[in-house]
């Protein structure tokens, strides 16, 4: 008997994205959807054959495009939560 979830080939795609678009790690993805690494990594694979696999380390360019995404994230949530001060500061006055 097969004890592993059947995930939707929509949710793995999305998933993916999570990691390959937006910057997030594949931990913290695998975790918020309740998944496993493994899955994850196994997913990348299939449906992001673009994306580099697991890379050597000390690797300039694969570094430099992490960096890249998780700069654009942080950027992304800096935005928002500005957003979030000035509505919250007008609501106080």
């Amino acid at each position: 008997m097969n004890s592993s979830k059947r995930y939707p080939e929509e949710f793995k795609i999305e998933a993916v994205k999570q990691v390959t678009e937006k910057g997030y790690s594949v931990a913290e993805v695998a975790a918020r959807l309740g998944t496993t690494t493994h899955s994850l990594y196994a997913w990348i694979k299939r449906y992001d054959p673009q994306q580099p696999k697991i890379t050597e380390p000390g690797d300039p360019l694969s570094e430099l495009a992490k960096l890249k995404k998780e700069l654009q994230r942080v950027t992304e949530e800096r935005d928002i939560l500005k957003k979030a001060a000035v509505y919250f500061a007008s609501q106080s006055k």
